[in-house]
């Protein structure tokens, strides 16, 4: 039975197990599985890998797309642009990187937006994840600017967000795990009252799949949405990836 999985801190959120058991059910696929697998920190890795010998690949979340490129054998093109991973390739015994979520992320905004192309998005957080969704926005020609809650880590802090700052940038996009079940109360630090119907939020977070920055943006009129279809597209990818045999080195 080949082995795939998620790799994370905390998981108890994910769909990742659900979505590709019904994908794999769909398609037919009775030799592999997939589960979810929490690390207490990145240095467990490679005692999770020696640890599960049938594993053929795995995707990563947060603390770790950044973390883990030190103990990877290879990037590819892509993740070595992006600087973060979040679906690995095992191929004998070493552990190829791949970034999955340019590709999902991408393609699912392309779709939200339509023929609306926005100059410049507010990207909130400064985590693994930004890396890839700024990569992708700069692809569509979009300029991101990059909110941190700590100086010098982002373009700007949430405190120095002001009614300029969000008349120029008419798409936002929220990297944070803010409003992620169980905590579905809370939500990025934005001027809320600022923002109107000609904006556009595109929050990563997937579950629930309206979360209060959505419901608190659409309020004032803008269009949002969820990372479930980001998820579900960088998961193809993810399979498409595991199931291939280019390699890139």
């Amino acid at each position: 039975m080949r082995l795939f999985g998620l790799i994370g801190k905390t998981l108890s959120h994910s769909f990742s197990e659900r979505y590709f058991a019904e994908k794999f059910r769909a398609e037919g696929i009775s030799d592999a599985c997939y589960r979810l697998f929490e690390l207490p920190t990145i240095e467990a890795l490679p005692e999770f890998v020696a640890a599960h010998p049938d594993l053929r690949g795995f995707n990563v979340t947060i603390p770790y797309k950044e973390s883990i490129l030190p103990y990877l054998d290879a990037l590819s093109p892509e993740a070595e642009a992006i600087g973060a991973v979040n679906c690995v390739k095992i191929e004998e015994r070493r552990l190829v990187g791949y970034n999955t979520d340019c590709y999902g992320f991408r393609t699912s905004l392309e779709r939200f937006l339509g023929s609306a192309r926005p100059e410049r998005a507010l990207v909130l957080g400064t985590g693994g994840a930004h890396r890839a969704v700024c990569y992708a926005l700069r692809q569509m020609g979009i300029a991101p600017t990059t909110v941190s809650r700590t100086t010098g880590k982002g373009d700007m802090t949430y405190a120095d967000i002001d009614a300029q700052t969000i008349g120029e940038h008419l798409l936002i996009v929220n990297c944070t795990p803010l409003g992620t079940t169980p905590r579905t109360e809370e939500a990025p630090a934005l001027p809320y009252h600022l923002i109107g119907a000609e904006h556009h939020i595109f929050d990563l977070v997937y579950n629930p799949s309206r979360t209060l920055l959505m419901r608190k943006c659409e309020a004032q009129g803008a269009k949002s949405v969820c990372g479930y279809e980001m998820l579900a597209l960088q998961a193809d990818k993810s399979w498409q990836i595991w199931a291939s045999q280019t390699r890139f080195y």
